[in-house]
């Protein structure tokens, strides 16, 4: 069994904590956040520089000496990390981080859709076992959880195997959590193991990583060092 750490991070944060977490960022980072809408900055720096502290604290890095390499779909992994793999995910005033050992994750973040977005989204682009699931007669807030649960679900699979969110489309990650993915389709080979994961107000998250064994899922949430 394999222990992924789930880092839970609050985004919106002070002024001072946000400037200090700014002086971490790599010029390609810095670069992101020159013109952007002042709360979508501040967010973005807290995102990465938490990130980049709990990523250093691992490597026994300090924070600004984390490296980034990125995958053929742009999936970023810490430089000389040995077997550490990571991924992050964001939405809104919520982040999370997921770390395991000598396994590729996945991980993913939403606020919740509106329940008729939800049901078009889904008729269009899940299987329909799934399509069907979300469109289940329940007040407009539980098709609007089924169909968020799910995309997260997707998204982690996506972001784990380091394919494109369109070759998932036809993988089914429908069923009690959590779950085995026997068959990623066109997202690659091999299986992966797949679980929601709670986090706090109106999101849903979920966690995938590469491989058949189990996995143990540590839920922690970040405060800046």
């Amino acid at each position: 069994m394999t222990e992924v750490e789930f880092w839970v991070i609050d985004t919106d944060r002070p002024s001072r904590v946000v400037t200090a977490l700014w002086r971490s960022l790599d010029a390609r980072e810095r670069a992101r956040t020159a013109g952007a809408d002042p709360g979508q900055r501040d967010r973005f720096t807290v995102v990465r520089g938490a990130v980049r502290q709990l990523v250093g604290a691992r490597l026994g890095l300090p924070p600004a000496e984390v490296v980034w390499r990125h995958g053929p779909n742009g999936k970023p992994e810490a430089a000389d990390a040995g077997g550490l793999r990571v991924n992050w995910s964001a939405s809104g005033a919520l982040a999370v981080l997921a770390l395991a050992e000598g396994r590729a994750v996945g991980v993913d973040v939403e606020r919740l859709h509106a329940a008729r977005t939800a049901e078009r989204m889904a008729a269009r682009w899940f299987p329909f076992e799934e399509a069907c699931a979300v469109a289940e007669p329940a007040e407009p807030s539980e098709r609007a959880a089924r169909f968020t649960a799910l995309w997260c679900r997707r998204e982690a699979c996506t972001k784990a195997y380091g394919g494109r969110l369109a070759q998932s489309f036809g993988v089914s990650v429908g069923g009690p959590s959590p779950l085995l993915v026997a068959d990623p389709g066109a997202l690659g080979t091999g299986p992966a193991r797949l679980c929601d994961v709670p986090v706090p107000g109106p999101f849903r998250a979920a966690v995938a990583a590469l491989g058949e064994s189990p996995i143990h899922v540590n839920s922690l949430v970040w405060k800046p060092m």
